[in-house]
This record gives structure tokens, C-alpha cells and sequence, in this order.
């Protein structure tokens, strides 16, 4: 397959996106397991890639640098979780994987993220109402707990269930570049409520707020599920959602680095909201 044509699947629960392929260079982004990815060529021809390092693009066409070793090569014939293939994806913060449908034998294979997704091959013959038959990414088999995963029906949620789903992670830790539930950083978060409402937008909150997929809404006509859009007019630098009652919830490094919720009448929000955004 010609390079810049690739595609592969994520095979680790959480791989960073770098700026430069280097693990010195800042995190842009991530990519979680289960996720197919496109490899692209880069742009720039002056440097030498080093080994071990490709260039890809994420499904909300994001790119970065990342290590090959965290991705497996996808056959276009056997698509890992495609569409023809029944495919659960996990629902809680997090998910154990086992090697058996037990919790007491050994240790979990992988620890999952919400949303990563996972093909389903089939269910215990002796707990079938508990746990699922999967395969992993690499081909090998392993098990996991029904109450841990949904089914990818593509049923998107209200602004009230996506409200309800935000208080989920509440005290997920601000991690830059985050897009995952085991750290979030405020555009990533954003970004994951909107996805669940069918809204793709972009990945970094000052692109959001200039996305044309948006309208702008006065601070008095405020409605839950809108976005805030804080810094300066110049440079917006965080974002969150608006669950009502003057309330916002976002993931910030201000007072405690993690998912919170604050007030809107807060003096120190409140001089830095720039703009809120509806979709249209």
C-alpha cells in the first residue's frame, strides 16, 4: 500500500498525538483503542522522520505525530468493529478486559476508555447475561462485562442526557491534549459531549469557536448545551458547556485541575467569557 494511503487501527487503550515525532515535543491530541486512523504524509520535507514514527489523522481530521508500535495495519477486508460486525463500546469511565469471563483469576488485559470500541463475538455459555466474547484489535479473543458497554446504535443523546453523561466524569483529571476519559482537556471534553449528540466539530477550542457550524447566543438568551467560549477576543483559551441555572461544567486547571462544575456569575469567569455558540 502506497505511503500516505495507510490505515491503521489503534491497538493501545489511550496513544498521544504529538506536534513533532518526538516524545519531547507537546501533546496535540490522542487517540483511543479501537479507532481506525489514516496515515498521512507529512508536509514537512527539510527534516528526516525517525524511525518508528508515522503521521496520522484522526476521524475528526486532526493530525500529529505518534509511535507506529501503538497501531496495528487494518485490512480493508476485515475491518476491525465495521459496520457489518457487531460492536459495543465502552460506556463507563473505564472497562476491564479479561482473558476469561472472571474477575478473580488474573488481571484485566486492558483497561479501556469511554467510547473505545470493541467487536463482539459472542457470549458466555454460562453467564450469558453478563459478559461478552470480544476481539481485540490484534486478533486474540477476551471477555468483557455487560454493564461496562453499550451497543454502537448510533441513538444520539438529548442535551439533558448529554448534560447527565458530563456529571459522569466529574473529577476526571485535566490532562493537555486529552481526549479520553482517563484525562480530558476542555476542547477534548467538549468536543466528546457534542460527538455523543451527533455534532462533529473540531478538535481545539479557538477553532470551535470561529466553527461555522455554530451560532452566536447572547449571554441573556443562554439555553443548556450551549458552549462558552473564554480568553480574549484575540485568543480563546478554554471552553465549556452550559447545563443551566448559571452553571457551566468544563475541565480546567483553575482552583482543581479536573472535570467541575462552576458558576458563570463566578467574577473570575465572567471576565473571560468571550462568546457562547449554538449549533445550528
Amino acid at each position: 500500500m502506497a505511503f500516505g494511503q495507510a490505515r491503521w487501527v489503534t491497538s493501545k487503550p489511550v496513544v498521544n498525538m504529538y506536534s513533532k515525532p518526538s516524545l519531547d515535543a507537546d501533546v496535540v491530541s490522542q487517540a483511543i483503542y479501537g479507532v481506525t486512523v489514516q496515515q498521512v504524509a507529512s508536509t514537512d520535507k527539510s527534516s528526516v522522520i525517525p524511525e518508528g514514527w508515522i503521521q496520522i489523522k484522526t476521524p475528526d481530521d486532526y493530525t500529529g505525530w505518534v509511535l507506529r508500535e501503538s497501531f496495528l495495519p487494518l485490512d480493508e477486508k476485515e475491518n476491525y468493529a465495521g459496520k457489518d460486525k457487531r460492536v459495543v463500546t465502552v460506556a463507563n469511565r473505564g472497562a476491564n478486559v479479561y482473558r476469561e469471563p472472571d474477575v478473580t483469576e488474573h488481571a484485566p488485559v486492558l483497561v479501556l476508555p469511554f467510547e473505545a470500541a470493541l467487536e463482539v463475538i459472542g457470549v458466555s455459555e454460562k453467564q450469558s447475561d453478563r459478559w461478552l466474547k470480544v476481539r481485540l484489535t490484534n486478533g486474540s479473543e477476551a471477555w468483557v462485562q455487560r454493564g461496562d458497554v453499550q451497543d454502537r446504535t448510533g441513538k444520539l443523546l438529548s442535551i439533558p442526557e448529554s448534560i447527565e453523561l458530563a456529571k459522569k466524569f466529574l473529577g476526571v483529571t485535566y490532562t493537555w491534549g486529552g481526549t479520553s476519559s482517563f484525562g480530558f482537556d476542555c476542547s477534548g471534553f467538549t468536543q466528546m459531549l457534542m460527538r455523543q449528540r451527533g455534532v462533529v466539530m473540531p478538535r481545539d477550542a479557538d477553532v470551535q469557536a470561529r466553527w461555522d457550524g455554530f451560532v452566536t447566543v447572547k449571554k441573556e438568551d443562554l439555553k443548556a448545551g450551549d458552549l462558552l467560549f473564554f480568553g480574549t477576543e484575540k485568543s480563546i483559551t478554554h471552553t465549556g458547556m452550559y447545563i443551566g441555572n448559571g452553571e457551566f461544567i468544563h475541565d480546567t486547571t483553575h482552583d482543581h485541575p479536573m472535570v467541575q462544575i462552576s458558576r458563570l456569575g463566578d467574577p473570575y469567569w465572567t471576565k473571560l467569557l468571550v462568546i457562547a455558540k449554538r449549533t445550528k
